[in-house]
Order: C-alpha cells, then structure tokens, then sequence
C-alpha cells in the first residue's frame, strides 16, 4: 500500500504548503460574533439543504456525520494540499518504475509544488465550497468525504454584489449539498473517477526527453494567459496526447456533475430562495466579466474550462430533463456505461435516444462499472 512518503518526490509538499499559505489574502473584516453567525448560519443551511436536494434530484443520499466544516482561506489550502497528497500516494506506486533520474525529480517536485502554491493560493479567494473527496486524514469507510464551506468567500461574494445573506449561503449550500449527494447516492463514482486518474497516470511519459519537449508548450501557456489570447492551461500543456484523451472524459464527467449541481441550485431556488434570479444573474455576470489580471490567471490554472463545464454540464441536463424527466435523467447514473460521452454533453437527444428512460432507479444507485 502507498504511503505519504511515496509522493515525496513527485511534490515537495512543504513548499507547496509553505508557498500556499503564504498567497492567501485576508478575508473580509468581521467582528467575532459576526464570524460566528456566519459558521452557525453555513452549517445550518447545509443541513436544510439536504431535503431540498433530496426532493429535487429523486437521489437518496446517506445523512451526512458530523457537523459541515466551515473554513477560512488558510485551512483550505491546507486541506486541499492534503488531498492532493493523499491522492498521489493512490498513484505514486504506478509511476515508481518509471521515474526519472533523482535530479530532474528533485526540480520537477519544486515545480509541481510552485504551481500547486500558486492555484490553490488564488483559489482560495474564490472557492465558495467543495465535497472533498479525500478530506484530511483519507477516506474512512462508506463515508469518503466531507462538505466544505469557505466562509469568508461567501461574506465576500455576497457583499460584492449586494445579495441577501440568508439567500445566497443557501444557494451555495445547495449546489455544494448536490454534489455530497452524487457522490453517496451513487457509490460507484469515486471508484469511476479514481480509475480515470489511474489511466491519466498510465498515459504519462516522465521520461527527461518528453519533459523537456514540453517546456515550449508550457512556455506558449504562460504566454497566452498574460497576452489575454486564448490557449492552453499549464495542466494541459503538460499533457501527453494520450493523457489528453483521459482528460476529454474527465473532462465530460465534470461537467455532468458541476452542471447536475447547477440546475439543482436554481431549481430549488424559487421555492426557499425568494431572490435566487437575482442572485444568479449577477453572479453569472460576475463569472463572465473578471478584470484582466484575473482573467489571465484563470486561463493558466484552467479555470476558465471549469467556468465551461458548469454552462455545458447544466444544457446537458436540462435538455435531458425537459425530454425525459428527472426519473429518466437519472439513469446517468446507474453505470459508467450510461454516462454521457463528449459528443452526447452537447446533444442531450443522443444520449436520450442511446439511454431510454426505462424505469429509471431514483435512487441512483446502479450497478459499478
């Protein structure tokens, strides 16, 4: 079995960690009490949020243990930094024969770390919440992961854009509750989603030729982000073409579960969100039109291919459910198999007509792959 020390020299985790911390910019001002109701509040919406979602999506879900972890910036990059390493250590036995020479690790770790640093320093002004798949520590049992809450993004978003409190954390509770549901309901998709990490593993070419054929690549990325011109993130220039393959279904994957979590948030908003229209045009527009330092900034982490999958992810499902209901929709889930593949994200019918609703499991638990 792997251990910590088994991704060792693929990051170099302290400096990530280290470098991390040292990005996270303070959060918005609150007095103590204020920063309390803020918790008592976040946590009290995530645990409303699970009967909205439950009656929304059909899903039957497991009650979450434990309270909802509600987090500052800081915390966060050290959770995430965790994560990532518990999630290497899954992989780090496969690439053990195929390693580099111990110099050119000890450089590529130090990179790796600087680049993690730099994602997760500036994402952590802009996550407003996550189901962490591998929470600190590692999964435990049937209850792999925990709901996250980063407290002061969310005072932050709604004071920018002059949102009711009380509404937009419970909006945001309930795209963050969704994909809890995903992942509980539907026991098969971590397994599903850590295989395709295996493969993107295995399409690798750590050898010192292929890492330095793809310094032009990574060059060209850096490039393009700060020009403001459209091109590739440094995690796909990184990429092999078999890697890039992998990443198309990964990719497609994402979508359906970020675009799932979309359409659940504004289809319950109407009944427990009185301002949910409100709130999500200007939220949208916010996504939409970030300032030209952060619009380089999410080209080279690749946020910007994120911000796609939610529109792609969400015209998938709608168009799904406007043909077949939400009973049929759900049938996505009862394999790998019934998954939709990129072409069918962007054509609900083919996926209709190559999926028939049946009689769909609204519990969403299907068969693993």
């Amino acid at each position: 079995m792997a251990t910590l020390t088994d991704s060792a020299d693929l990051v170099d985790w302290d400096l990530a960690l280290t470098l991390g911390a040292r990005m996270v910019r303070p959060g918005p001002s609150m007095s103590p009490a204020q920063a309390r109701g803020v918790v008592a509040e976040l946590r009290d919406c995530a645990v409303e949020a699970r009967g909205h979602v439950r009656a929304f999506t059909g899903l039957d879900a497991p009650v979450a243990e434990g309270p909802v972890a509600v987090v500052d910036r800081g915390t966060w990059v050290r959770s995430n930094v965790e994560g990532l390493r518990h999630l290497l250590d899954a992989v780090a036995v496969r690439l053990h024969q195929r390693r580099p020479p111990a110099a050119l690790r000890a450089v590529a770790s130090r990179a790796t770390a600087v680049e993690i640093a730099v994602a997760l320093g500036w994402l952590s002004g802009k996550v407003l919440g996550q189901y962490e798949l591998f929470p600190p520590g590692g999964p435990d049992g049937d209850h792999p992961g925990r709901l996250l809450l980063v407290a002061p993004n969310v005072v932050d978003v709604e004071r920018q854009l002059g949102l009711s409190p009380q509404d937009f954390r419970l909006w945001v509770c309930l795209h963050e509750e969704t994909h809890r549901v995903q992942f509980t309901a539907v026991p098969w998709l971590r397994a599903h989603l850590l295989g395709e990490i295996d493969q993107l593993v295995d399409a690798a070419d750590p050898s010192p030729a292929a890492l330095v054929g793809r310094l032009g690549d990574v060059a060209a990325a850096v490039g393009a982000a700060l020009a403001g011109r459209p091109g590739v993130s440094l995690a796909e220039a990184l990429q092999t073409p078999e890697q890039r393959a992998v990443l198309d279904r990964l990719t497609t994957f994402m979508s359906l579960l970020e675009g799932h979590a979309d359409v659940v948030m504004d289809g319950v908003g109407p009944a427990v969100v009185p301002s949910v229209a409100t709130i999500r045009e200007r939220f949208q527009r916010r996504r939409e039109h970030p300032g030209r330092a952060e619009a380089a900034v999410r080209r080279l982490v690749g946020l910007d291919a994120k911000l796609a999958q939610y529109k792609a992810g969400a015209a998938f499902v709608r168009g799904v459910v406007d043909r077949v209901g939400m009973a049929g929709f759900n049938r996505v889930w009862e394999s790998a198999q019934t998954l939709p593949t990129p072409a069918e994200l962007a054509d609900p019918q083919a996926w209709v007509a190559r999926v028939p609703a049946g009689s769909a499991d609204p519990g969403g638990v299907g068969p693993s792959p």
